[in-house]
């Protein structure tokens, strides 16, 4: 295996990983990948990795009794990327094509040690991303696993992923009202959302909230700007609590931005 990032000790990492993974599953080892922000771009030392670990059928009882123990020693490595794996493992029948029921796959979410049955990974946005610019890690080309996903389907997608996050948006964190983690998420996720539905495709939170600056009204500006120029220690963030202020711009934010992309669905009106 090529080394996949800048990083040494995440690429060490990763040859851990996916060595342990195909020990593991044999035969029903089909390939393993980055997607999200390390495929995209942007990604840095303090981005999740996000991963997928395409299998040829179903994890069998056996092989996710070995998988749970690998993850639990594999996060305990002294190593800071081992605790921010995040990622699922899919059969490769179940990966070809945009699923509208989203059916869980078996997950491991960021932070976590052990495997959960969890839809976050059954998206057009992972499929996507993982076709038009996953990283190889071992395995065939994307392309050759995934069928292309539109900008219609990416489009559906995010739009009821942004009426979703509304609902969340103002719920309580373990800073309170709101975390300066929730807040700057908030930000960037609903300007990457924003983003495509106006062109189609995915792109990073980063590249996102740069289009952003410049495509939508100047008075979120401010709001933006910050969480672009404040990345380092996203994590210890998850527990101060926002500005109250920022807060409630970014509630007003993601009202906007549900406005926006309910009344207009085409890239003209996002920019109106």
């Amino acid at each position: 295996m090529a080394d996949p990032t800048v990083y040494p000790e995440l690429n060490a990492l990763l040859r851990e990983l996916v060595a342990s993974v195909h020990g593991i599953l044999a035969e029903n080892f089909c390939g393993a990948y980055l997607q999200g922000s390390f495929a995209v771009g942007d990604a840095d030392v303090h981005s999740d990795v996000d991963f997928l670990v395409v299998t040829q059928d179903e994890v069998g009882d056996g092989e996710l009794a070995a998988l749970q123990a690998m993850h639990r020693r594999i996060h305990a490595l002294d190593v800071p990327w081992a605790q921010h794996l995040e990622g699922s493992y899919v059969p490769r029948r179940r990966l070809r094509r945009v699923d509208p029921s989203r059916s869980p796959f078996l997950y491991l979410d960021n932070g976590a040690s052990e495997l959960v049955r969890d839809n976050h990974c059954n998206t057009a946005v992972v499929r996507w991303s993982l076709r038009e610019c996953g990283v190889v890690l071992v395995g065939p080309d994307p392309k050759s696993l995934v069928e292309p996903v539109s900008g219609a389907q990416l489009r559906s997608e995010v739009l009821e992923a942004m009426r979703e996050w509304k609902d969340w948006a103002p719920a309580p964190t373990k800073a309170g009202p709101m975390s300066q983690w929730k807040q700057a998420l908030l930000v960037l996720s609903y300007c990457r959302m924003l983003h495509t539905l106006a062109v189609g495709r995915v792109t990073s939170k980063r590249q996102a909230g740069e289009w952003a600056l410049g495509a939508l009204d100047p008075e979120w500006a401010s709001l933006i700007r910050p969480p672009l120029d404040d990345r380092p220690d996203p994590w210890l963030r998850v527990y101060r609590p926002a500005d109250p202020q920022a807060a409630e711009r970014t509630l007003a934010f993601v009202d906007h931005a549900v406005d926006v992309a309910t009344f207009h669905d085409d890239a003209a009106g996002l920019l109106e």
